[in-house]
């Protein structure tokens, strides 16, 4: 994790996401990559940065809130049978909350970088 001190501003952009390749299982077109990078634990949270590369790939959702800081997305959320519930479009400055067990699919024309807030699964002693 990197440590997000107080006081110390991180700019966002600057910050290098290591990405590796979307697995055959999950990649639905192109060559896209994720990564992430925790950058600081807030009050039973973790707040970080990801970033996913030009392509489409399904997801299954964590709990999360996240705001998207560069590029865009067309989300769809799918149903139990495969088919498209509703579609998102997602933007810089877009704010969206997902929750656990959301079957998604993701199609990214260009980078996208998104800080996310998302719950620790198991408290601090």
């Amino acid at each position: 994790m990197t440590t997000l001190e107080p006081f110390q501003p991180l700019v966002v952009a600057d910050l290098g996401v290591a990405g590796t390749p979307v697995s055959d299982d999950l990649r639905l077109e192109g060559e896209p990559s994720t990564g992430f990078v925790d950058v600081a634990g807030v009050g039973g949270t973790t707040v970080g940065i990801w970033e996913m590369t030009a392509g489409s790939m399904r997801d299954i959702e964590a709990d999360e809130v996240f705001v998207v800081v560069s590029g865009e997305a067309t989300v769809e959320l799918i149903e139990e049978h495969g088919r498209v519930e509703r579609t998102i479009e997602l933007r810089a400055g877009s704010l969206c909350r997902l929750e656990s067990g959301m079957r998604t699919r993701w199609h990214v024309p260009t980078v996208l970088r998104k800080v996310y807030i998302v719950p620790d699964l198991e408290p601090e002693p």
